[in-house]
């Protein structure tokens, strides 16, 4: 089951269930069935979560290198907080800092748009990471997570599944006291080779065309007066509030516990069932900038959901380009 993400230290891969149903054809040989299905999923559902325990293992055997590598990738509001600086004073030995703003699509004049795979490739390559590296993401908000998620899918969106999020991140890692330094990493740099997977991003025009054929659910992760149009976008200018129409409203907050770590499976499969979200249908996740979309997209993959698609422009790009009539606000001005 997807429990094994909790924790699991011997291996990579998240053990799946399969059962039978309405419609599936007789097995007339079950055993190999059930191998050749497991290996499938295997290939698909690497661990998405690690737990700071195995890290504080793996850091303490040595194991970071080529092979093993840890990023930084903590971002706040300007006038808040300063992720580099916060960095440099302490991080967890041998992570690389993560510079979301310098890893993206800078000409772009929406916000943390994708950058090419050709700069990703070259970003991550100079942090020390190729095809073959067991990527662990983690940032340093209050929360426990906030822009880890986003990190964890860039890396699957261009093709690499081996990458995890710390649970609980390094608000946990300290209050477990596992050991930090000052230090920063000069991992040897390495040959990463992108390949846009664009089964998991989604377009403006896909959205768009999304609200005739409604192919796929569109959910939304923002806050509930956000979504709504109740309460303002912050540290923004001249972006209204309030959410695509058709779109539901699934706080991400809420898919993480008080204590900053990821709610289990069944907790999460159950926030979805109470927004009437089916897993077994095609999603697409949205917010503001395509950053707290991703944690729909690693809810959704910790209840076995690997395929969910990210609107990378979000409300950011949405409400600078869409009809009016597909913007819905609750605001003084009614439409967004």
């Amino acid at each position: 089951m997807v429990q094994a993400a909790w924790g699991a230290v011997s291996s990579g891969f998240e053990p799946a269930n399969f059962s039978s149903g309405p419609g599936r054809a007789p097995a007339r040989r079950p055993g190999r069935v059930t191998r050749r299905a497991e290996t499938m999923v295997h290939q698909v559902l690497y661990r998405a979560l690690v737990s700071t325990r195995w890290l504080a293992e793996s850091v303490r055997t040595g194991k970071l290198g080529p092979g093993l590598r840890v990023l930084d990738a903590s971002w706040y509001s300007p006038g808040t907080r300063d992720a580099r600086k916060e960095y440099l004073e302490r991080h967890v030995p041998g992570a690389s800092f993560f510079d979301i703003e310098e890893c993206r699509d800078t000409a772009s004049p929406y916000e943390m748009m994708l950058p090419s795979e050709a700069s990703f490739a070259d970003y991550v390559g100079r942090l020390g990471i190729s095809n073959h590296t067991h990527v662990v993401v983690y940032d340093g908000d209050n929360l426990g997570s906030f822009y880890a998620p986003r990190v964890w899918w860039m890396f699957r969106v261009f093709g690499h599944r081996t990458v995890s999020v710390l649970n609980g991140g390094f608000r946990n890692w300290l209050k477990e006291g596992h050991p930090v330094t000052s230090e920063p990493s000069h991992p040897e740099p390495a040959i990463f080779k992108a390949t846009l997977d664009r089964s998991l991003l989604k377009t403006y025009e896909q959205v768009l065309e999304n609200l005739e054929s409604k192919r796929f659910r569109l959910v939304d992760s923002r806050s509930q007066g956000r979504y709504l149009g109740t309460e303002p976008e912050p540290d923004a200018v001249g972006l209204g509030s309030g959410h695509i129409r058709g779109s539901v409203n699934m706080p991400f907050m809420d898919f993480l516990t008080e204590d900053g770590f990821e709610k289990s499976p069944e907790e999460l499969r159950a926030l979805f069932q109470d927004k009437k979200v089916d897993l077994s249908q095609p999603l697409i996740a949205t917010c503001r900038k395509g950053v707290t979309a991703c944690h729909i997209a690693l809810a959704a993959y910790l209840c076995g959901k690997p395929d969910v698609a990210v609107y990378d422009g979000s409300w950011s790009e949405w409400f600078r380009r869409a009809p009016p009539e597909t913007r819905v606000s609750q605001g003084k001005a009614g439409k967004a």
